[in-house]
């Protein structure tokens, strides 16, 4: 892996922008001794305060690394509707509670034209009766995208929430396959779990 002089291990967290068809995603990444490490994905339309977001940042708008210089072009190739798989290798998972790793490593792998229901993750997981908390840990998902929670619905087939809104959460699924009813709820032809 190449080593990356722009951001040193331990050093304070750093912040690309990558421009895409939908607007600014930043990537909130750190360099660790194994090499970069995502810690979080904030999509256009995000208005949520993160307090982790609020310290210093290295901005790094042109980073040397490639596997974050791979990431960049994945969501922007992901944004304009080709069909790609994120490396999760990259996520710092371990950032997350147990249970919502367990739930994110679920819905990553929701393939793409697929949709799930909270209740059906839960089941998938071993806890079924845990829907309401995988609803609340896709909607604290520090990894829009790379982990596809625009996948999860509720189980009327209704969107539910989503970081980027609800525009951008159908439009992704449309660029996916998926349709919809006239009443905004997703048709569940294609259900994993």
């Amino acid at each position: 892996m190449h080593q990356s002089p722009d951001v040193q291990p331990g050093a304070i967290p750093a912040a690309t922008d990558v421009a895409t068809a939908f607007g600014r995603v930043r990537i909130i990444w750190v360099r660790s001794d194994t090499g970069p490490k995502v810690q979080r994905i904030i999509l256009p339309g995000d208005l949520r305060a993160d307090p982790a977001m609020n310290g210093e940042m290295l901005p790094v708008p042109e980073p040397r690394d490639e596997s974050i210089r791979a990431l960049m072009a994945t969501i922007r190739l992901f944004l304009q509707g080709d069909d790609v798989r994120f490396d999760i290798d990259l996520l710092d998972l371990e950032r997350c509670p147990p249970f919502q790793r367990r739930v994110l490593l679920a819905e990553y792998g929701i393939p793409r034209g697929y949709v799930s229901t909270y209740g059906r993750i839960a089941r998938h997981i071993g806890s079924p009766r845990a829907s309401r908390s995988v609803g609340s840990a896709l909607a604290r998902n520090p990894f829009p995208l790379v982990i596809p929670c625009h996948r999860a619905l509720r189980s009327d087939g209704r969107p539910g929430g989503f970081q980027g809104g609800l525009a951008m959460k159908r439009r992704l699924l449309e660029m996916e396959g998926v349709r919809f009813r006239e009443d905004g709820r997703v048709l569940m032809e294609n259900v994993w779990y």
